[in-house]
C-alpha cells in the first residue's frame, strides 16, 4: 500500500531546536582553529548563528511539500519518497538515489529541469518521471528495525518500489551510496532497467595497487589512486566510527544539533570542489541546513550511519554484470577509473570533468542534468 505523505514538523520540535541552539556550548578552538583538525570554531559559530536567526525551516518545508510525497512499507521497512511526474506523456521514469551525508534535498534543483525540460530550454523528448526515495534509515525512511541493509538489498527494494508504482521500464541514477545502489537495481531487475547513470563511478578501484599496475595507469588515473591513499590516511576516521560504533556516535548527534551540523559540514567542506573553498560558497547555506535538518528532525544520525557503513558485505567478490548500459560522470573530486569499473558493469559512456565535487546535483546541477539527458536519450 502506498500512502500520501506530507512533512509537518510540530512547532514544539522547532522551539526545542531554537532553545538548544541558543544554549550551544562550543568547544575551545584548537591551535590554529583551521580545517586540519576538523571544523573550525570560528566558522561553525557563524553558521550556528545563521541557523538560529536567519534560517527558515517552514520555508524549506513548504518547498519540499510542493512535491508529491508518499510512504510505503517494503521488506518490513518504511520507505519515504518523492514521486514527481512529468506532464510529457512519453517521459521515462527515473530513480534518483542520494548518499551520506546527503538526503532527498540533494535533488531539489534538478527536479524541474528533468521533469519539465521545455521550461528550462530543453526538449520534451528528454522528460522524466522522477522517483526520489530516502535510503532506509535516512530521514523519513528511518529508523530501521532490522539489520542487513546492504546495497543489493536496497536495490531489490527500489525494484519493488518501481513495480508498485507500475513502471515497467525505467532508469536509475545516483552518487555516493546511491552510486552503489543504482547498479544493484539493474542486477535485481535487469529486464526493467534501461540504463544506469552514476556520478563518481560504479565501484572503487582496488587499493593498494602493485607498482607495475600503478605505472600502467594514465597520469589522471594515478592522481586518483594517490588521492585514495590520502583519503585512507587522513579522512577515513568517520568510516571507522560509523562502521563500528554508530550507536555510540548517535547519542551525541541526536542530542546536539551543533554536533550533527559539524559532523556533516566536515564532509561538505572536504568533498565539495575545490576543497579550499568554503562549502557555503558552493552550496547555499539554506540548502546545507535543510539537508542537516532532515537528519536532526528525524533523529536518524545513528540509523543512517548503520545502513551506510555498518553492514557486513562480501569484500573482494566480483559482482554479476547486469549487462545494462551504464554511464559514469566523474567530477574532479571523484576517483573512478574506467578499466576497473568495467569489470562489473557494462560501461557505455564515461565523462571525466575537470571541475565539480562529490555532491553533483547540489554543485553542478546543470551539468548533471545534461549528462543524464544525453545518456538516456539513446535508451528510451
Amino acid at each position: 500500500m502506498i500512502e500520501p505523505f506530507r512533512i509537518d514538523i510540530p512547532q514544539s520540535t522547532l522551539d526545542d531546536l531554537a532553545t538548544r541552539l541558543e544554549n550551544t556550548r562550543l568547544s575551545a578552538a584548537l591551535p590554529g582553529d583551521d580545517w586540519d583538525t576538523g571544523v573550525p570554531v570560528s566558522w561553525l559559530s557563524e553558521l550556528v548563528d545563521y541557523w538560529r536567526t536567519g534560517y527558515d525551516w517552514r520555508k524549506a518545508e513548504a518547498e519540499l511539500n510542493a512535491y508529491p510525497q508518499f510512504t510505503t512499507t517494503i521488506d518490513g521497512q518504511q520507505i519515504h519518497f518523492l514521486h514527481v511526474k512529468s506532464a510529457e506523456p512519453e517521459a521515462l521514469p527515473l530513480v534518483l538515489t542520494h548518499g551520506w551525508p546527503g538526503s532527498i534535498v540533494e535533488f531539489l534543483d534538478v527536479i524541474g529541469p528533468l521533469t519539465d525540460p521545455v521550461a528550462y530550454g530543453g526538449s520534451s523528448a528528454d522528460a522524466f518521471h522522477l522517483v526520489i526515495p530516502a535510503l532506509p534509515g535516512f530521514g523519513f525512511s528511518g529508523p530501521v528495525s532490522d539489520s542487513g541493509w546492504s546495497t543489493d538489498r536496497v536495490g531489490r527494494v527500489w525494484a519493488e518500489l518501481m513495480n508498485r508504482l507500475g513502471y515497467e521500464r525505467y532508469g536509475v541514477q545516483g552518487g555516493d551510496i546511491g552510486g552503489a545502489v543504482s547498479p544493484e537495481v539493474a542486477r535485481a531487475a535487469k529486464d526493467h532497467v534501461v540504463g544506469v547513470h552514476v556520478n563518481g563511478a560504479p565501484g572503487l578501484p582496488p587499493f593498494p595497487l602493485a607498482d607495475e599496475e600503478f605505472n600502467s595507469l594514465t597520469p589522471l588515473e594515478q592522481d586518483r589512486i594517490g588521492r585514495i591513499a590520502t583519503f585512507m590516511q587522513a579522512e577515513f576516521g568517520y568510516i571507522s566510527i560509523q562502521s563500528t560504533r554508530p550507536q555510540t556516535l548517535a547519542y551525541g548527534l541526536v542530542d546536539s544539533p551543533v554536533g550533527q551540523l559539524a559532523w556533516i559540514m566536515d564532509k561538505f567542506r572536504a568533498w565539495t570542489h575545490p576543497a579550499e573553498t568554503l562549502p557555503e560558497e558552493i552550496i547555499s547555506k539554506d540548502r546545507l541546513l535543510t539537508n542537516v535538518m532532515l537528519y536532526w528532525l528525524t533523529g536518524t544520525a545513528g540509523s543512517a550511519a548503520y545502513v551506510g557503513y555498518a553492514q557486513q558485505q562480501a569484500w573482494g567478490a566480483t559482482k554479476e554484470n547486469s549487462g545494462v548500459p551504464t554511464a559514469a560522470l566523474v567530477f574532479a573530486h571523484d576517483v573512478g577509473i574506467r578499466r576497473y569499473a568495467e569489470v562489473e558493469n557494462t560501461i557505455t559512456r564515461w565523462n571525466d570533468v575537470d571541475h565539480g565535487g562529490h555532491f553533483a546535483a547540489l554543485e553542478e546541477p546543470e551539468l548533471l542534468v545534461t549528462d543524464v539527458r544525453e545518456f538516456f536519450r539513446t535508451l528510451r
